[in-house]
């Protein structure tokens, strides 16, 4: 049965780091060489990424997702006393072929097959996200993928989230947003988006004020949202 907020959806705009591929799968690709510093590595290369990605926002000093993610990575080694250069830049290249997590081709099928229009709205840089796509094999899946570099900021300013309405052609009300980031959802939530938070890792919600139009543990629950 569809769910009432997600009644009448026009199309499912998807997060892409977290959400669709695994963060993490970079740095367990290469456990051998990180040894029992690799989760921790991992954590704090995605937490610094993230926040550059607000810090640079607030100042006004935008740069794109690639050259963040090689900063944030440069910090995550520092704080963890790794200095090798070659690994870095294995890491590096890691990340630009995640791991799509495995619900992710199915429900993007379901959607498809619904008539749903599907697309990414990423922080992600453009050829980022072209190569995460090839590796996951879903690009005959998403009628588009949208980076924030069109707009010069990061996600959750609200022209992150209007650049899906100006592209798809389609009211904030009639799409449907899915995210694992939660901050992301309130921002999405706050634009006009009906929203999924999907919580892949049994997290709290975010204090922002807001919350999601419903939760989700994984995107293979979305299909269902929209009576698929």
């Amino acid at each position: 049965m569809t769910d009432p907020a997600f009644s009448d959806i026009g199309a499912c705009v998807c997060d892409a780091y977290g959400t669709l591929f695994d963060v993490h799968s970079a740095a367990g690709r290469e456990a051998a060489a990180l040894g029992d510093k690799a989760k921790a590595l991992s954590a704090s290369w995605r937490q610094k990424q993230l926040e550059y990605t607000w810090l640079r926002s607030l100042m006004g000093r935008h740069a794109d997702f690639w050259q963040v993610t090689g900063e944030a990575l440069d910090y995550a080694m520092a704080l963890h006393g790794i200095a090798d250069p070659a690994l870095r830049e294995r890491l590096l290249q890691l990340y630009r072929s995640l791991e799509a997590y495995p619900d992710v081709r199915p429900a993007l099928e379901r959607l498809r097959a619904g008539g749903i229009r599907t697309a990414i709205l990423s922080n992600g840089e453009p050829s980022m996200l072209s190569d995460a796509v090839a590796h996951a094999g879903i690009a005959d899946l998403l009628d588009d993928v949208q980076s924030v570099e069109s707009v010069g900021i990061f996600k959750p300013d609200p022209r992150v989230y209007r650049l899906s309405v100006e592209r798809l052609g389609v009211p904030a009300a009639r799409i449907a947003f899915v995210s694992t980031n939660a901050w992301d959802a309130a921002g999405a939530g706050y634009f006009g988006f009906r929203v999924a938070w999907m919580n892949r890792f049994g997290l709290p919600d975010e204090r922002l004020g807001n919350s999601p139009d419903a939760v989700i543990e994984g995107l293979d629950a979305l299909p269902a949202l929209l009576g698929l």
